[in-house]
């Protein structure tokens, strides 16, 4: 008798496993059958799919590409907290999964990777956002974002360099995040349909899988690069229709999104392409430099940029005609816009009061209210959604102050002259597809960063760490290619 419960007892974790799913889906069958219902078969399918991912977790990565897409906003949590589902848990574990991977093989990463700049940036920019939150005005706040920040760095940058063992993999990247959003593009297309495609039923068509039409719009243009790109990658094999069906379903989208900044992010980009092959990006980036610090000083000197404060009555958000829209945009009267130079001025403001630590990170709301200037206000500046300041790189600078500001400002200028960089070093037209897409990519999203704060979202923030990773394994790559010829 005990010899048989000798050769019954499970003699390795994954039969202990099978045991306990048995275990627990035996008597989940029974009671399913009994009440008509199968949510009793979840726990034991639970189990399973645990086992699966604690071993081969990049499927768990893979899964969470395929249900970004269509990831929701849950509100009225306990305590007031929201949760993307089923977006958020799912990094929380591919978290704990990268995490334990790189505990238990940090060989698992070449060393010339763990010592890149860019992840040195990273790591400086994460150190400094601590520092600034041991003076935070709201440390529970500035806790709370640090502790999110490794939800995107975790998964995307480091998740991403393991899982990328081969060039190929970027294309299966971009194809399972693509479909997915081709999906949600065809179905808004049919519900904006349905309204005529008017400007301002764009967010209702746009629901439930986003939350704006902005993070929509943004999504759709930092995948043009990957469907454009992989459509050459793919030559004459069969796919190559699919990535094109993909680049009109893209484009299409973008038209019916009625959003400026991702419209013009287009053009921006090709321009960028031009600007890569030939070597250009060092200019691109002084001239960058010095038109900010010029503008600032202009804007600055004797107050002058209250002679831009808008008229209340006439500065309307042109709903209706998507024409006024644009015509109000150039004429500084379109609500939107003047509501963004109306927190911009306060985050000037919050930077000069507190230019070192800033208020902390995640503070800025409601902080900036204390630094307004009245004659900027608009009939949205109540700000019932709680939003920030449109523009990232300022939100930097009020929350952790300049270093932190300088800090973000210098990884996205490495990156850039990364991009530069691979695209020249690359001898082959399937590595420079995979450059260009992941540079073009990354550019997008850097010029809405311009207007909006979109790095922590996990529909675009994924892809900001994602193309980061592509680019430091895509210089590995080209690296050992150049040792082995040697």
């Amino acid at each position: 008798m005990s010899r048989l419960l000798q050769l019954l007892r499970p003699a390795d974790q994954l039969q202990r496993v099978f045991v306990l799913f048995l275990l627990l889906l035996l008597p989940g069958g029974v009671l399913a059958l009994l009440a008509g219902s199968p949510l009793w078969l979840l726990p034991a399918l639970a189990v399973l799919a645990g086992a699966v991912f604690a071993v081969e977790w990049r499927l768990l990565y893979y899964a969470f590409l395929c249900t970004l897409p269509f990831s929701y906003e849950i509100s009225g949590l306990v305590g007031g907290l929201s949760l993307d589902m089923p977006s958020e848990p799912l990094m929380l574990l591919l978290l704990g999964n990268v995490g334990l991977t790189l505990l238990l093989h940090p060989g698992a990463l070449p060393r010339r990777e763990w010592r890149h700049p860019l992840l040195l940036l990273l790591a400086l920019g994460y150190g400094w956002a601590i520092l600034t939150m041991l003076s935070s005005v709201d440390v529970v706040k500035s806790v709370k974002f640090l502790l999110a920040k490794l939800w995107y760095v975790g998964p995307f940058l480091f998740g991403t360099l393991l899982l990328l063992t081969r060039p190929d993999r970027v294309w299966r990247i971009g194809a399972l995040y693509l479909g997915g959003v081709c999906f949600t593009v065809a179905y808004t297309l049919v519900r904006h349909a349905t309204r005529g495609f008017s400007f301002d039923t764009i967010n209702w068509a746009i629901q439930p899988f986003y939350l704006n039409h902005v993070i929509y719009a943004t999504v759709l243009a930092l995948l043009l690069p990957y469907a454009l790109y992989g459509m050459r990658a793919a030559g004459r094999s069969r796919t190559r229709w699919l990535w094109g069906a993909a680049t009109l379903v893209l484009f299409l989208g973008l038209l019916g999104s009625f959003t400026r900044a991702s419209l013009l992010s287009v053009p921006v980009a090709a321009l960028y392409y031009f600007v890569i092959r030939y070597r250009l990006t060092r200019l691109m980036l002084v001239g960058v430099v010095v038109g900010t610090i010029g503008l600032t000083y202009y804007l600055v000197h004797d107050n002058t940029y209250l002679q831009y404060a808008p008229n209340f009555e006439r500065t309307v958000f042109n709903g209706q005609d998507f024409e006024k829209h644009l015509e109000a945009t150039y004429k500084l009267e379109d609500m939107s816009g003047m509501e963004r130079v109306y927190r911009w001025v306060a985050a000037g403001h919050m930077v000069a009061d507190r230019p070192w630590m800033g208020s902390g990170p995640s503070t800025f709301y409601p902080e900036y209210k204390r630094y307004t200037v009245w004659s900027f206000h608009t009939y949205v500046s109540r700000n019932p959604e709680r939003s920030t300041t449109h523009n990232y790189f300022l939100l930097l600078m009020a929350e952790q102050g300049v270093p932190g500001f300088l800090l973000f400002t210098l990884l996205v200028g490495a990156t850039l002259l990364l991009c530069e960089r691979l695209y020249h070093r690359s001898r082959l037209p399937a590595q420079r597809y995979i450059v260009l897409a992941s540079s073009l990519s990354f550019l997008i999203i850097v010029f809405h960063l311009l207007l909006n704060e979109l790095v922590e979202t996990d529909k675009v923030g994924s892809f900001f760490f994602i193309n980061m990773a592509i680019l430091i394994r895509m210089q590995t790559w080209l690296e050992n290619e150049v040792e082995s010829d040697e």
